[in-house]
């Protein structure tokens, strides 16, 4: 057969387009990605991923690899987060599939505790705290669950007679993590899962970032360790150096875990078992996490552990160190939100967005995150959040000056105005998207907005923009749904076909 193209042109292509992305590897991205530093950790996956290419994971029984793969991966998870024989689990497509299968086992158990209720269409609710991750609120929306969300201090922390006082029996799953994302904060588990398990509550530990690093650091309890714990999820892709995706759901009880399955046999083709939401799966990520365990082992993960917590106590305190700026709360684990320090004088003062912005101008990628008014009315500040990975300390110096250079930069200089951000929207705009009887925006009426704040397309890919400061500051000043609807636009383009048309 002759090819439409040649493979060396095809890869010669790829690799052009590969060159415009963030580096996935030197430590320069502090979030997404999570590099050990070690070269071989990723011949060896690239090679076990091409060993079980055409590999269907949808059937252990006929690929049967796959079954000794997935067992021996949780058997290595189980031991790691202290479970018994009693907890068994799966192998996801990632941090969010485990989220969504812990949720779907805890509804579908609770439809069964109550039968009444549940025939009377009593909506299940799902308790957390506002940090937990965004994952949770897609299950509820998919699994039809109430969100209960509530409430943190200003450090991100959740009180434990917060969420206690809020359980009640139509509560499916209490969620708690370890650490939450946004700020790094180990929620109260062991008051919690106490308190869930008297009242007959599911209780899920998300420790999707913790799971493969907080095992080998000094932590409070959080695991299977935790009497009332009934599930833990823990990405492979994270801290277990795996390649996206893969994730560990871990769940105490075999028959509480068998409501994860979907089954049928109502159909005229083969019968369709399935422990994960998709049916036919590679086999890539699995193998290539497989693989990465042996060749760590405890030993190995330890270290990397160890690199994680020099690198994140010296960045710590070298943001510390930076006059307008400091790290929020007491984080947990190698990851960390900086805020600015509203102890100092205004002239001062370092906004953590522009702060970011800058960074990026040296080298570095830094994740922002908005303002969020809880809630209770009370407002967490705008942030920016900082992942550290093994190679962080290769980079460390570097990044550390970076990060102090940048300051310097940009200290005194406001956070971006809401008013000047709004500008853009044409006069009475604002007030109409908040009208009670608003009609949904349309995609065409979106494009427009977004073309007024400078993200327009003109005919081809959405403009993204070099400073994400401003587009923070949009989340922050629009209603949510508004905001919802406009990135969802803005995404939805950026993969939109470009018109050929004269």
């Amino acid at each position: 057969m002759k090819f439409q193209e040649e493979p060396a042109d095809i890869l010669a292509s790829l690799q052009e387009l590969r060159d415009a992305d963030a580096p996935t590897h030197g430590g320069r991205v502090l979030s997404y990605v999570y590099d050990s530093g070690l070269a071989e950790l990723d011949e060896l996956a690239a090679a076990a991923i091409r060993m079980v290419q055409p590999v269907n994971g949808l059937d252990p029984t006929t690929f049967t690899s796959v079954a000794t793969m997935e067992r021996e991966v949780l058997a290595f998870a189980r031991g790691m987060l202290r479970g018994d024989e009693e907890v068994v689990g799966t192998v996801t497509s990632g941090g969010t599939e485990s989220c969504l299968l812990a949720v779907k086992t805890a509804r579908d158990n609770w439809r069964t505790a109550h039968p009444v209720v549940h025939a009377e269409g009593t909506v299940p609710r799902l308790l957390a705290p506002v940090t937990a991750h965004a994952a949770f609120q897609k299950a509820a929306h998919y699994f039809g669950l109430e969100l209960d969300l509530v409430s943190v201090d200003a450090n991100g922390t959740c009180a434990a007679s917060a969420l206690i006082e809020r359980m009640g029996d139509d509560v499916a799953l209490v969620v708690v993590s370890a650490p939450s994302y946004p700020f790094a904060a180990l929620d109260p588990i062991v008051d919690v899962a106490a308190a869930a398990a008297e009242q007959g509550i599911a209780c899920h530990v998300d420790a999707c970032i913790g799971g493969w690093v907080l095992p080998w650091q000094a932590t409070a309890p959080w695991d299977f360790s935790v009497e009332g714990v009934t599930s833990v999820s823990a990405d492979l892709h994270k801290f277990g150096y795996a390649p996206k995706g893969a994730s560990v759901l871990l769940q105490r009880g075999r028959d509480r875990q068998r409501a994860q399955y979907f089954a049928t046999t109502r159909w005229s083709g083969y019968p369709v078992v399935n422990p994960t939401m998709l049916g036919s799966k590679s086999a890539g990520a699995l193998a290539a996490s497989w693989a990465i365990i042996q060749a760590l082992g405890e030993n190995g993960y330890a270290e990397l552990a160890a690199s994680c917590e020099r690198s994140t106590a010296a960045l710590q305190a070298t943001v510390n160190g930076i006059e307008g700026l400091r790290v929020v709360g007491d984080p947990v684990g190698p990851l960390f939100a900086v805020e600015t320090d509203e102890s100092v004088p205004e002239d001062r003062r370092v906004d953590p967005h522009h702060w970011a912005d800058q960074v990026r101008t040296h080298g570095f990628l830094l994740q922002l995150q908005p303002g969020f008014t809880q809630s209770d009315g009370t407002r967490l500040p705008p942030t920016t959040h900082l992942t550290i990975t093994p190679v962080t300390e290769v980079v460390l110096a570097e990044l550390s000056a970076a990060l102090h250079t940048s300051a310097d930069e940009v200290r005194g200089v406001p956070p971006v105005a809401v008013a000047e951000v709004l500008a853009a929207l044409p006069g009475g705009a604002l007030e109409a998207l908040q009208a009670p009887d608003a009609p949904p925006l349309d995609s065409a009426t979106a494009a427009a907005l977004l073309a007024g704040f400078g993200l327009g397309s003109d005919g081809g890919p959405a403009a993204l923009p070099d400073r994400m400061a401003p587009i923070l500051a949009l989340v922050g000043a629009l209603p949510a749904p508004v905001t919802e609807r406009l990135l969802t636009e803005l995404l939805a383009r950026l993969i939109e076909p470009v018109s050929t048309a004269p």
